[in-house]
């Protein structure tokens, strides 16, 4: 199982730059739009909507509409439709697919799920996920859940993530976990991993070592 940016994608300072952008493009200022960017890094891979009603409640203090929100996403999806097709996908990728091919593989980001179902395939990528692509606005634990009892995760699994969160929902759904430290935002990703007993490795190349 694989988390999308920093893992599968090159993709981190492309969400930063996103949210910079939309916040910006919908009448933020600089430092609206900054605040943002630190609320998005500091959540992780939490989805994209509760980012959006946290900027809205407590940065820029407007209410929150059902149209309001649809603005906020079109806007994530106009510029994120054409930089998710530009990023570095990870090395050996397709080398540690070859490597495993008795492993079913998914994808859970935080990122939006229609976004990653559209651009995966432009990328000639979605085939490798035969076990599903899955994103927000649905919380991690909340797919991981659905997923085990729906049979499509069987344990022992294996996630890789870059994330805080990433750790926290595979630890919470019973899953095995490598932190992969090469693209991550998480700033004191050393100590966090020492403290909680977590191995992490550079990218995706070194699992094939």
């Amino acid at each position: 199982m694989f988390d999308c940016d920093g893992v599968v994608l090159n993709s981190n300072q492309t969400k930063i730059d996103a949210y910079f952008g939309v916040a910006k493009r919908m009448g933020g200022t600089d430092a609206q739009a900054q605040a943002l960017v630190e609320h998005h890094v500091a959540k992780g891979s939490f989805p994209r909507n509760g980012k959006i009603e946290y900027y809205l409640n407590n940065i820029v203090k407007q209410p929150i509409t059902d149209a309001l929100m649809q603005q906020y996403l079109q806007a994530f999806d106009d510029i994120l439709d054409t930089t998710l097709m530009q990023c570095e996908v990870a090395p050996d990728l397709l080398a540690l697919k070859a490597a495993t091919p008795q492993a079913m593989w998914m994808l859970l980001s935080g990122g939006d799920q229609a976004e990653l179902r559209r651009v995966f395939p432009r990328r000639n990528l979605a085939y490798l996920f035969e076990a599903g692509i899955f994103g927000g606005p649905d919380k991690k634990d909340e797919v991981l859940a659905r997923e085990k009892a729906n049979g499509n995760i069987q344990l022992p699994a294996l996630f890789l993530g870059d994330s805080k969160y990433d750790h926290q929902a595979a630890t919470r759904a019973g899953l095995d976990f490598v932190f992969l430290s090469g693209w991550t935002e998480v700033s004191n990703w050393q100590a966090y991993c020492a403290e909680n007993k977590i191995v992490a490795v550079h990218n995706i190349s070194q699992l094939l070592d």
